[in-house]
């Protein structure tokens, strides 16, 4: 990483003014190199042509400071890499040297000797245990026992889930099938609805002009009850009495309207009423006699 310390970037209005020997010349020539050494090893032979501004270099100038502390820190891990292998192959040296001393070199084993070190070499690897011990293989397998419980219980849990979503996912199915069938059943009965809708339009306005005509002979006739008197304290009882007592009057007063009839045909001249009085008379007595001579027959027919 580069120890050049960071100067304050000029304003754009300067650098518009000044020429490009007024920028940082270390922060360029930092930035030049790096371009330089970036395409050289991409294998490009010169850096392409391009304006220096400020808002240019600064840019570059992080990415170059960037880029050259990742590489510092691969080149330390690739070193540190480096030994280690340098020491594993010497250590692979020493225990071929002693195997050879002892007689177990790879190459005086038998076969199936060989074949069975070799599969419990790739055991450990697989187990990611650095030694053979029985210790660290049953350590190993008890720790990928723990890890294949917990892998089967949430291989459970998330089969339940599934199972939960598959139930939502089917009811939700038929809810969708349902509502486009409701749906369908609408639009099909939309044209029958608009033409019952225009219908209940016209009625409606037909209604309405009625209510304005009831409500006009609702207040004609509220103003006709004023002007007769009445009130609210009128009710069908009190109406039905007063008929029933007129109908006692009318009982009451028919026999006197039946006399003053009968006197209606009396002549108006005083004469002549009295000589229609004396004809009343007669009549009365000629009826009178008859009733005696009928009764006088009726005697004598009984004696008889």
């Amino acid at each position: 990483m580069s120890d050049t310390p960071d100067y304050p970037q000029q304003p754009a209005t300067e650098l518009s003014k000044t020429t490009s020997g007024s920028f940082d010349t270390n922060r360029i020539g930092e930035v030049k190199s790096w371009l330089a050494s970036q395409f050289d090893a991409a294998g490009k032979d010169h850096v392409p042509d391009f304006e220096y501004t400020s808002r240019s270099i600064s840019h570059l100038h992080n990415l170059a400071t960037i880029s050259q502390a990742r590489t510092q820190a691969a080149s330390i891990i690739a070193n540190d890499f480096r030994l280690k292998a340098s020491e594993y192959r010497s250590q692979a040296a020493r225990i071929r040297e002693i195997l050879e001393n002892t007689g177990l070199a790879q190459e005086g084993l038998p076969a199936n000797v060989v074949a069975s070190s070799q599969v419990l070499a790739n055991v450990a690897n697989l187990l990611n245990i650095r030694d053979t011990e029985l210790s660290s293989f049953l350590v190993a397998m008890g720790d990928v026992s723990l890890r294949k419980t917990g892998v089967e219980d949430k291989r459970a849990k998330v089969q339940k889930e599934s199972k939960i979503l598959l139930d939502y996912t089917r009811k939700a199915i038929a809810r969708l099938t349902y509502l486009k069938r409701t749906l369908a059943q609408l639009e099909d009965d939309v044209a029958p609805c608009e033409t019952q809708m225009e219908g209940w339009k016209t009625n409606l306005s037909i209604l309405v002009s009625k209510e304005r005509q009831y409500l006009q002979q609702y207040s004609n006739y509220k103003a006709m009850l004023n002007r007769v008197g009445y009130t609210p304290e009128i009710s069908h009882g009190m109406l039905v009495e007063m008929a029933e007592h007129r109908k006692d009057l009318e009982k009451k007063t028919k026999p006197i309207l039946d006399t003053l009839r009968s006197y209606q045909d009396l002549p108006p001249d005083k004469a002549l009423a009295a000589l229609a009085i004396e004809d009343k008379k007669r009549q009365y007595n000629a009826a009178e006699k008859y009733l005696e001579d009928v009764l006088q027959s009726a005697l004598a027919t009984s004696e008889d």
